[in-house]
């Protein structure tokens, strides 16, 4: 792992250099007489560099994800974020000299990470005492079974061992011992963690359920830089509310807003706002999964409903509190009395706000069964164990693919 970060930062060393070299070749002045907007734009450009260096390997920890792919839209909200203090505080900017910043560090950051791929490859040694095969078709983590328990391993990134079962005493002394010489030992079902992004229920148990305790701390954090978000964004999603709003009045009689209650943050049900996609239901008819509704869906709802806007009312969820931007997808009370009976440890998915969208959301898309609810149960309790600001940056950038894409939609 040092040798990678090592290898890392002599990368984006020469990424710097390369940057500022052709920022500077291709400025349309002469050399030593550069004005104060060609500085203060490769100055600005550089902080945008150091902060995708920086920001990217954070989103792009978690296994699921190829780095190149975070690339772009990375840069392209550090850039914005930039450009928008640069215009609030009025310093002088070139735009060609943003433009070509911008265009040679994504040229960089792409090289760099197609170059350095093998070196991000967790490499382990294993206590062969789990299912090591299941591991086999998973390309950014190696294996080596231990063959010999006589001194300490080398040129590893860590030990993988179940701790669960029981261990030799040549084994126990041999975790014990990478332990004191602070060579990571991962526990094997972390580590499967890591890899399919969710929590094994099936291994869950009453005394591990501490583990799953989100950071009080960023908790706090989180409701402020969402609502702040909200805000800063009204002018835009502000125009868009109001023309779905039109459009569904003129397409089907009924109200524009679909009013339903859900159950939230610690069991409670509150009411969640979405506009409505469908034809009116009659009254008292029975819950049903979306998937068994696709003929009420309008023409106007089938649109808003693969982009997503059907969701924008939910921002005044956010705002009063009843939910998240991100975070586990809220259900009618009737499903959830049904999967708290069906599905173990389903009720601790209401330890934290439900959200917008979410990490099960965004990587398995929609459920309409028990055994697929079962599966976004692991993804949500894979969320809330990890609740962390890279992870949700990971999920905002997941959500625009699904947007684009329409992953998921019913």
């Amino acid at each position: 792992m040092k040798k990678t970060l090592g290898t890392s930062i002599l990368a984006h060393g020469f990424g710097l250099i390369i940057a500022t070299s052709y920022m500077l070749l291709t400025s349309p002045f002469e050399w030593g007489r550069l004005p104060n907007t060609v500085v203060n734009s490769i100055i600005a450009c550089l902080l945008c560099y150091l902060a995708t260096a920086s920001i990217l390997p954070r989103i792009s920890k978690y296994l699921l994800v190829e780095r190149k792919y975070y690339i772009l839209p990375v840069m392209a909200t550090i850039y914005t974020t930039v450009l928008t203090l640069v215009l609030f505080t009025r310093l002088e900017y070139s735009r060609p000299v943003i433009f070509h910043g911008f265009f040679i560090s994504f040229l960089v950051f792409y090289f760099i990470g197609i170059t350095l791929k093998k070196h991000r490859v967790l490499k382990l040694l294993a206590i062969n005492n789990f299912d090591l095969q299941s591991f086999e078709n998973n390309k950014n983590i190696h294996f080596d079974e231990i063959k010999s328990f006589e001194g300490l391993p080398k040129y590893y990134d860590g030990l993988v061992v179940d701790l669960h079962k029981e261990l030799t005493i040549k084994q126990s002394k041999f975790v014990a011992d990478c332990s004191i010489n602070n060579i990571p030992v991962f526990h094997s079902e972390s580590i499967r963690e890591m890899v399919v992004g969710k929590v094994q229920t099936s291994h869950l148990s009453e005394n591990s359920i501490g583990t799953l305790q989100p950071n009080p701390i960023y908790r706090s954090l989180k409701r402020i830089w969402e609502s702040l978000l909200i805000i800063i964004t009204l002018p835009i999603t502000l125009p868009i509310v109001l023309i779905t709003f039109l459009f569904i009045k003129i397409e089907n009689p009924g109200p524009s807003l679909f009013v339903q209650e859900r159950i939230g943050e610690s069991g409670k049900s509150f009411k969640m706002y979405k506009f409505r996609s469908m034809t009116v239901r009659p009254d008292n008819s029975e819950s049903k999964f979306a998937t068994d509704e696709q003929a009420r869906i309008t023409r106007v709802g089938r649109v808003i409903r693969k982009v997503r806007i059907d969701e924008l009312p939910q921002f005044f969820n956010v705002l009063k509190g009843d939910m998240s931007l991100i975070g586990p997808r809220p259900e009618q009370e009737s499903f959830v009395k049904l999967f708290e009976q069906e599905i173990p440890f389903y009720g601790y998915r209401h330890m934290v706000k439900p959200g917008i969208t979410g990490w099960a959301q965004t990587v398995q898309g929609y459920t309409d069964d028990t055994e697929s609810t079962t599966e976004k149960l692991a993804h949500d309790l894979y969320y809330i164990k990890h609740l962390s600001f890279w992870l949700d940056m990971n999920i905002v950038i997941k959500t625009i693919r699904t947007m684009l894409t329409g992953f998921g939609a019913k």
